[in-house]
């Protein structure tokens, strides 16, 4: 009996693993195929249409990249009468403050926002939050204090907002440090197969765009209509981003709107990046997965897909599950098929690697990238993937302790910047 039953939730696993697995070839397919056809997406386009922006940049201690991401912003090409760049100084302890307050002064668009010791240091959300009573824009834009975006970076994504329909936009996000160590290299690997593929394929087939919390914005009233950013939620851009679909709006995605970060530099860095991030998508699951069943709003292969994507930081669990079961049922007197199912599991986690981008996904945005020297390091990320099992285990563990025990344990862990991307900006 107790073989039966393991073989059984070992049988349910392996078809969700698959699942996800034929998930992420549709997706690269579809990008390749539209490539290849030189098709893309055509928006309703008006030069004449240029809506009032407010800018949100939360910062705390960023004295290290907050001076280059202003100085882009005295150099953005969109009408500085229709511009406002809100600075949120989140509690900073370095210079961070000072930084801001000169560009200020130089560059009427720029406003500094003091967040004081006893207020501040909450999280990104509640430093959005306060940017967000500050500004007046009828669409909001929000940075990262490492990201460094293009010039005309405003006027592609507002122009999105033409479409009624359209409550949130995301650009593109490539790593600015790319060159400077291995964790870099295959940070900037996994972004390229999330944005290149797996962004633009969700784009394309009309499912859940994610907003990935900067490079990107969102209608001023809707906003409103939401109530801001949940502060309660780590993932405030995955909360956001179901948010807006279950109010009946959806999220486009606008490749060619390309800004450039920095990533985390360490694998200790990693750890504590991911660890935020799973264990706040684990949050939205169990919140919004019902919300998304019911939802009158979404079709039924937006809700497989919204389902699907709530779910993606449990797969490096799932796939351990299935073989702490699986490795037993091997030498017990177990079904013969599952030698068969044992077959599939390595190909998949190997295809599986990450949780935003797959293998088969980098390795065709890479080639869409022209990145070919950078396909070299693609196996190399097998080894992200099982450092991702172990976080995202952690994080589930510590998540449902705190759901047993009816406790807030979100600490709210911020990733430090070096400043070291600088040198890769040419002027």
């Amino acid at each position: 009996m107790i073989i039966e039953a393991l073989e059984a939730i070992f049988l349910v696993l392996t078809i969700l693993i698959v699942a996800y697995l034929a998930r992420h070839y549709i997706f690269t397919v579809i990008v390749l195929r539209n490539f290849q056809k030189h098709k893309r997406r055509c928006a309703v386009t008006d030069a004449t249409y240029r809506p009032t922006v407010s800018i949100l940049i939360p910062a705390r201690n960023e004295e290290k990249v907050i001076g280059r991401l202003l100085q882009r912003m005295t150099e953005l090409t969109y009408p500085k009468n229709k511009v406002q760049v809100i600075v949120v100084d989140d509690a900073s302890i370095d210079n961070t403050g000072s930084i801001a307050e000169h560009y200020s002064k130089t560059c009427s668009v720029i406003k500094v926002v003091h967040v004081n010791k006893g207020e501040g240091g909450k999280g990104k959300a509640s430093a959005l939050n306060v940017g967000f009573k500050h500004s007046t824009g009828e669409i909001l834009l929000c940075f990262d204090a490492d990201y460094f975006p293009q010039r005309d970076i405003i006027e592609k994504l507002a122009q999105e907002f033409i479409d009624p329909k359209v409550g949130a936009v995301q650009g593109r996000v490539i790593v600015l440090n790319e060159p400077q160590n291995i964790v870099t290299r295959l940070v900037a690997l996994e972004r390229i197969g999330g944005y290149r593929i797996d962004q633009e394929a969700r784009d394309c087939l009309g499912l859940i765009v994610q907003f990935g919390g900067t490079v990107g914005g969102f209608r001023r009233n809707l906003l409103e209509k939401l109530g801001g950013w949940d502060e309660s939620i780590l993932a405030e851009d995955t909360d956001l981003t179901f948010r807006i679909y279950l109010a009946g709006y959806k999220v486009h995605y606008v490749g060619d709107a390309e800004c450039y970060e920095e990533a985390v530099e360490t694998w200790n860095a990693y750890r504590k990046q991911r660890y935020r991030w799973a264990k706040g998508h684990m949050q939205c699951f169990f919140k919004h997965s019902l919300r998304v069943l019911k939802s009158s709003h979404l079709g039924f292969k937006e809700k497989i897909d919204g389902l699907l994507l709530l779910n993606i930081y449990f797969m490096p669990v799932l796939v351990l599950l299935s073989f702490v079961i699986g490795v037993p049922l091997v030498f017990l007197q177990s079904s013969q098929w599952l030698a068969a199912f044992w077959i599939s599991i390595p190909a998949s986690l190997f295809s599986f690697v990450g949780n935003f981008a797959p293998f088969f996904e980098v390795g065709i945005g890479a080639y869409l990238d022209g990145r070919t020297r950078a396909q070299w390091l693609i196996p190399l990320l097998i080894f992200t993937f099982l450092y991702n099992i172990l976080i995202c285990t952690k994080a589930f563990l510590d998540l449902l302790l705190s759901r047993i025990a009816r406790k807030n344990s979100n600490i709210w862990t911020k990733t430090a910047h070096s400043g070291n991307g600088n040198r890769y900006i040419m002027s």
